[in-house]
């Protein structure tokens, strides 16, 4: 399929270090930055007064107070005071750090640098995203020929003043003449929908609104189909309803009669996306009732009065179809394929117990696109890429060479192409595009960035480690070229563990400073995720979740015990379920790391699906209300219910936004309460509340830059390191 959406989970997975001396005292204290004061001491910080309530919930006969219910509510007066009380504090800490500007610098100018993405021909023009290294927002340009002058096609640098409206989408009719682009305003994960002439630039009918986790698939030239919820009463961070629906929009008529296809009170179900076949014949229509598994249907659109088809009708297991090629669809799985499988449909009879081979499953987790007649399968191995080349009946065209080990994506094209474009990067090797030619299986680079950067300076290594049950897990480390493994280099250890996602090989701008002064980036790829298939996956969800935890434990003690840092010296990271790992294992191991930061992340875990798409989790998490089993294992790990009275934690920046309606904001807000009301010692608990933002799609360069500088400038100090010191 050349279309349908994707629901992505955000991951940061930028982190990124030169000699380095003990910094002499905390900024606002006669303490030393890197002493334990004792529990009879005074508080260093004069945090905000949080209000604690008489809130009281009951599971299964247990009482279970939560003091800080008010700050769920982010339309009150009082939350939006508390907000600018907390980014005070937190300001005015960072803000004293004394070589933080010229982090800030160093970040600036490393960022100053071209990024072009891959070329894709709709209608008469080559397409593609340029930015010229510090906007904030990459440009969509267009050229007629792949020799000529570029133009602007759309610069959503223009969309807002404050730069805070994103560009979240771009799609075209089949023959290219009109577009629709979705726009995201503030970071919210609700989308507008503006059609345009693709010739003139001119606005088609009205725009749509009220549009969420959704793509745009285009029927021929004379509409899309689209998804979305009905607007929650009030707050748009209220708990959305379970029916999602697939709507059909034809060019030129108002939204309000916009066809209702698929969803709604009779089929309800929470995500359900619809994409047309590049042939025009077909729409396949996924449905989810969460995040792992899903229903697929098909309607053959050129067949007059035909019905939607169900193809499974189960939600255990993951299937989307890849492509369709005359009277079969072609169906990527797991059902009976731990490591995926990609299957032959007829649509005559396109039930599962009719499939037929056409990719069996391997020992490695498969991923497959297509593009210029070709099938390409690519492999998981060890968490790198390996691609192969496949005639539509399954045979063996060709292993594909890549520039190295690595992550390699982009394998798609139409039909009638003869080259396509594929990304390549790698820990030390910047994204770099090659052109590929299909018959021949020929790359030649086609584009890479100009970086003030030698890869030959940093080295990548694989290791594999013991989880605390005898599990092997493997973590890239990466670090500067003859680092002495003395104990005391700063390390930034970063980790997700979660809905099937894997952490791959990928290279990153924000890193690279870390990396340059001396410092260590190490990334597990910890059970939860997709990495070694659905096993894997599952060996990380629900009651197994503290499988989780204590392999993002052992990495850590896998790096002191082996000399790469120290406690002392060590930061630990993740966002969104990452910043749930983060916020456990602070409580679980508050000795383990120096500095902590948990970002927009999952951290009320017996109230998480009561909020906007979270009941959405339930797959991996699990609720409190399911069984009296459920609640006990949540309540044991939740970050917000065992924050302990009297412990010393690590230093701690809290990251979330303001307008973060998929990990409400209620969540971090609640546990920095947590935190300064109970914890001992002097190190810093800040919470750094970004406004007029999301979950982290569509960002402004601006605030990128402004948060890595925060999270590194408090790192380095915390452990007692300045960088930039002669």
């Amino acid at each position: 399929m050349k279309s349908g959406y994707l629901i992505f989970i955000s991951i940061f997975i930028f982190s990124g270090c030169k000699q380095h001396e003990t910094m002499e005292r905390n900024p606002l204290s006669n303490q030393s930055s890197s002493s334990v004061t004792s529990l009879s001491e005074e508080r260093l910080l004069p945090y905000p007064e949080t209000r604690k309530d008489d809130v009281t919930d009951v599971y299964f006969g247990t009482e279970v107070p939560d003091p800080y219910r008010w700050l769920e509510d982010d339309l009150s007066d009082e939350t939006a005071e508390w907000v600018v009380a907390q980014n005070e504090v937190t300001f005015h800490y960072l803000e004293q750090i004394p070589f933080r500007n010229q982090i800030r610098d160093r970040l600036t100018e490393q960022w100053n640098y071209e990024r072009v993405s891959a070329p894709s021909k709709n209608g008469d023009y080559y397409y593609f995203y340029q930015n010229d290294g510090l906007q904030n927002h990459s440009v969509v340009f267009r050229r007629s020929s792949p020799d000529s002058e570029p133009e602007v096609f759309l610069d959503p640098n223009t969309f807002s003043e404050d730069g805070t409206t994103s560009l979240a989408g771009l799609s075209f009719s089949k023959d290219g003449s009109l577009a629709a682009y979705a726009i995201s305003e503030g970071g919210s994960d609700w989308r507008k929908v503006i059609i345009i002439d693709a010739q003139s630039l001119e606005q088609v009918g009205d725009t749509l609104t009220n549009i969420k986790f959704s793509g745009i698939s285009w029927h021929n030239n004379d509409g899309f189909y689209y998804s979305s919820y009905e607007l929650p009463d009030g707050s748009q961070l209220s708990a959305m309803t379970d029916q999602h629906k697939l709507y059909y929009h034809k060019i030129g008529t108002p939204q309000h009669e916009d066809r209702l296809v698929f969803g709604g009170s009779e089929t309800p179900r929470r995500y359900i996306s619809g994409g047309v076949s590049e042939d025009q014949r077909f729409l396949i229509i996924s449905a989810a009732i969460s995040t792992t598994g899903n229903e697929l249907y098909v309607k053959d659109l050129h067949a007059k009065d035909s019905h939607i088809i169900p193809i499974v009708s189960d939600f255990e297991n993951t299937h989307n179809v890849v492509d369709t090629k005359g009277d079969y669809l072609y169906i990527r799985t797991n059902l009976n394929a731990q490591n995926y499988r990609l299957a032959r449909a007829h649509i005559s009879s396109p039930g599962s117990e009719y499939w037929e081979d056409v990719i069996p499953e391997t020992g490695h987790v498969l991923n497959a696109s297509t593009g210029g007649g070709s099938i390409f399968a690519n492999y998981l191995v060890d968490v790198h890429t390996e691609i192969k080349q496949f005639h539509f009946d399954g045979n063996l065209i060709r292993d594909v060479e890549l520039p190295g080990i690595g992550t390699a994506g982009g394998f798609s094209a139409k039909s009638d192409e003869t080259k396509l474009y594929y990304s390549f990067t790698s820990f030390n090797y910047p994204s770099t595009i090659y052109e590929y030619d299909i018959k021949t299986g020929e790359s030649t680079r086609y584009w890479n960035p100009d970086i003030d950067f030698e890869p030959e300076d940093y080295v990548t290594e694989q290791v594999f480690f013991d989880s605390i049950d005898g599990t092997k897990i493997p973590m890239f480390i990466t670090y500067k070229k003859g680092l002495q493994m003395d104990g005391t280099n700063p390390t930034y250890l970063y980790a997700y563990g979660g809905f099937n996602v894997s952490l791959r090989p990928s290279f990153s701008i924000a890193r690279l400073i870390w990396l340059e002064n001396g410092g260590i980036y190490a990334q597990p790829n910890i059970r939860g995720g997709g990495e070694y298939g659905r096993s894997w996956h599952v060996a990380g969800i629900r009651k197994n979740k503290q499988n989780v935890f204590d392999d993002f434990i052992a990495s850590a003690d896998y790096l002191i015990e082996n000399g790469y840092t120290s406690s002392e010296k060590l930061a630990i990271a993740g966002g969104s379920n990452g910043g749930l790992l983060v916020g456990a294992v602070m409580n679980q191991r508050p000795d383990l790391a120096a500095v902590a930061f948990p970002a927009v992340g999952v951290l009320d875990m017996l109230r998480y699906h009561t909020f906007t798409a979270g009941a959405g989790w339930a797959y991996d998490y699990g609720t409190a209300e399911e069984n009296e089993e459920m609640f006990q294992y949540l309540l044991g790990y939740s970050p917000v219910h065992n924050v302990k009275e009297g412990t010393v934690y690590p230093s701690v920046l809290i990251t979330t936004a303001d307008h973060d309606d998929r990990v409400v904001p209620a969540h971090s807000f609640k546990f920095a309460a947590e935190l300064q009301a109970k914890h001992a010692g002097h190190n810093p608990v800040l919470i750094r509340i970004e406004t007029r933002a999301g979950h982290g799609a569509g960002r402004t360069t601006e605030s990128v830059i402004s948060e890595w500088t925060d999270r590194y400038a408090f790192a380095w100090y915390l452990m007692g390191i300045n960088p930039f010191a002669e």
